[in-house]
């Protein structure tokens, strides 16, 4: 197709999530507009970003016709009318869930209690985006969908699981959107593509209709360009289903995002946990993360170099992980399509199932408690989202199992204890490389911290205004600029 028969986008949506509900709401736009114009923008930029697996035209557009009946009538819901996406790990009424897999999944008869949540809320869901196999790694490619790339480089990766709902975002063509998270899946999309990416804590956001996801390490969560729309996400997507293994006490985080976090102490972390691979700390990664904090400490927070004690959490990790991927693989329509590395972690999940399962996930106990000692002195753990900035489109895709299992953790070694922990995370932009490649921070808090590091965040975010910066128009974004 040449580039003169490309669909045009419409101009991107300077308005965030709170910024589009609020004019909504004022009658300044339709939902319909809106809803148009981000159509359009996907349409514009599917040949070269391809962030959507499934894009909801005409129930979108309908969904937004209703919606402008609604608010014609004076009805007042927080997204109402506004175009959000989901990843394609969750269901939506009258749309396969494939999850980055081959084959012909069959049409879903109900959303998942997320998407319900969001629909209540008043969203409009415009589509599903593009997912690794089972959500296994940190780059978004398959031949299920092709190449999913960087906004701010098309010739690398915006990360994955959740890379699609992260490049969508920071490409402009919806505010925000629903991603999960069993080993940074969040986390690493958002600080490779420049956002802002919530991991909640577990049962914060319903994983209805599974009790759990992949044996409780895996959470739903959103991303978006800022903190205030990130929590605003956050907050209409949470709840509990009657099902669900895991139903923390509620908290509402957007009204902590305009509040004083106070003075907090801060434990900067550089080391990673201990695993049998090599791995190091890129440079220019390093540099940005201390520069947030040296910033924090500016900011008048108490920060110094401390280490989570993370023992053996690795062992934790991998009986969980495989037994969920082992799980998921079986609903394949045709398991011999899958990826040869996803038939090897189900068999490995097959093998590590029954005893060694249930050892791992009793050992979870004794390891929020080890962790949890950090926190007895400091309030806030800050640590590298990733150790390196975003790897080029095909460098992990056609390696082995154990090749992309040794690059993998070379790349991203620093998010995963906290899904065995179960505990919230924040990626915060940390600036950018000499290649204009961006990197991000996580803060990280115990159970049910989400409220304080939402106040971290904003302060952060107040100061720096990462979200100032858009991708250049020779990058990916020209499409939508």
């Amino acid at each position: 197709m040449s580039t003169d028969a490309l669909p045009k986008a419409e101009p991107r949506e300077s308005r965030g999530l709170a910024g589009q509900a609020a004019a909504l709401a004022a009658g300044e736009v339709t939902a319909r507009e809106l809803t148009e114009r981000a159509l359009a923008r996907i349409a514009a930029t599917q040949p070269t970003l391809n962030a959507f697996r499934r894009v909801r035209e005409e129930a979108a557009l309908a969904e937004a016709d209703s919606a402008d009946r609604q608010l014609a009538r004076g009805e007042r819901l927080p997204l109402l009318g506004v175009p959000v996406a989901v990843k394609d790990d969750v269901d939506v009424a009258g749309e396969p869930t494939a999850f980055g897999c081959p084959g012909d999944f069959p049409p879903k008869d109900a959303d998942s209690e997320c998407v319900r949540r969001l629909r209540a809320a008043g969203a409009v869901v415009v589509g599903k985006t593009n997912s690794p196999e089972l959500g296994q790694w940190p780059f978004t490619e398959g031949p299920a969908f092709g190449d999913t790339r960087n906004p701010w480089s098309r010739d690398h990766t915006p990360g994955g699981s959740s890379g699609g709902s992260a490049a969508a975002v920071a490409a402009g063509l919806v505010a925000a959107a629903l991603g999960s998270d069993g080993a940074g899946s969040i986390r690493i999309p958002a600080a490779w593509t420049h956002l802002v990416g919530i991991k909640p804590q577990r049962g914060r956001i319903s994983t209805w209709p599974e009790p759990e996801a992949f044996k409780g390490i895996t959470v739903f969560g959103p991303l978006a360009r800022t903190v205030e729309d990130a929590a605003l996400l956050l907050d209409v997507a949470s709840g509990s289903a009657e099902g669900d293994l895991h139903r923390p006490a509620p908290v509402q985080v957007l009204p902590e995002a305009g509040r004083d976090p106070g003075r907090l102490r801060v434990a900067l972390s550089v080391r990673p946990p201990w695993t049998a691979t090599r791995k190091s700390l890129d440079p220019e990664v390093r540099a940005a993360v201390t520069g947030i904090a040296e910033r924090l400490a500016e900011l008048g927070h108490e920060v110094e170099e401390a280490e989570p004690a993370y023992g053996p959490v690795g062992l934790a990790f991998v009986p969980r992980a495989t037994a969920g991927i082992r799980e998921w693989s079986l609903r394949a329509p045709d398991f011999s399509l899958l990826d040869a590395r996803t038939r090897g972690a189900a068999r490995s999940g097959r093998l590590l199932g029954g005893a060694v399962l249930r050892a791992a996930r009793a050992a979870e106990a004794p390891l929020q408690r080890r962790v949890g000692k950090i926190f007895r002195r400091f309030d806030v753990v800050l640590a590298p989202t990733t150790a390196t900035p975003p790897p080029r489109i095909g460098d992990l895709a056609h390696l082995s199992g154990w090749q992309t299992d040794r690059t993998m953790i070379a790349h991203c070694p620093y998010a995963w204890p906290w899904n065995v922990l179960g505990w919230p995370g924040v990626n915060v932009p940390a600036g950018f490389t000499g290649t204009g490649l961006p990197v991000g921070a996580q803060l990280l808090g115990p159970a049910g911290s989400e409220p304080l590091l939402v106040r971290l965040a904003a302060q952060l975010e107040a100061d720096r205004r990462w979200f100032e910066h858009r991708p250049p128009e020779d990058a990916g974004g020209a499409a939508v600029l």
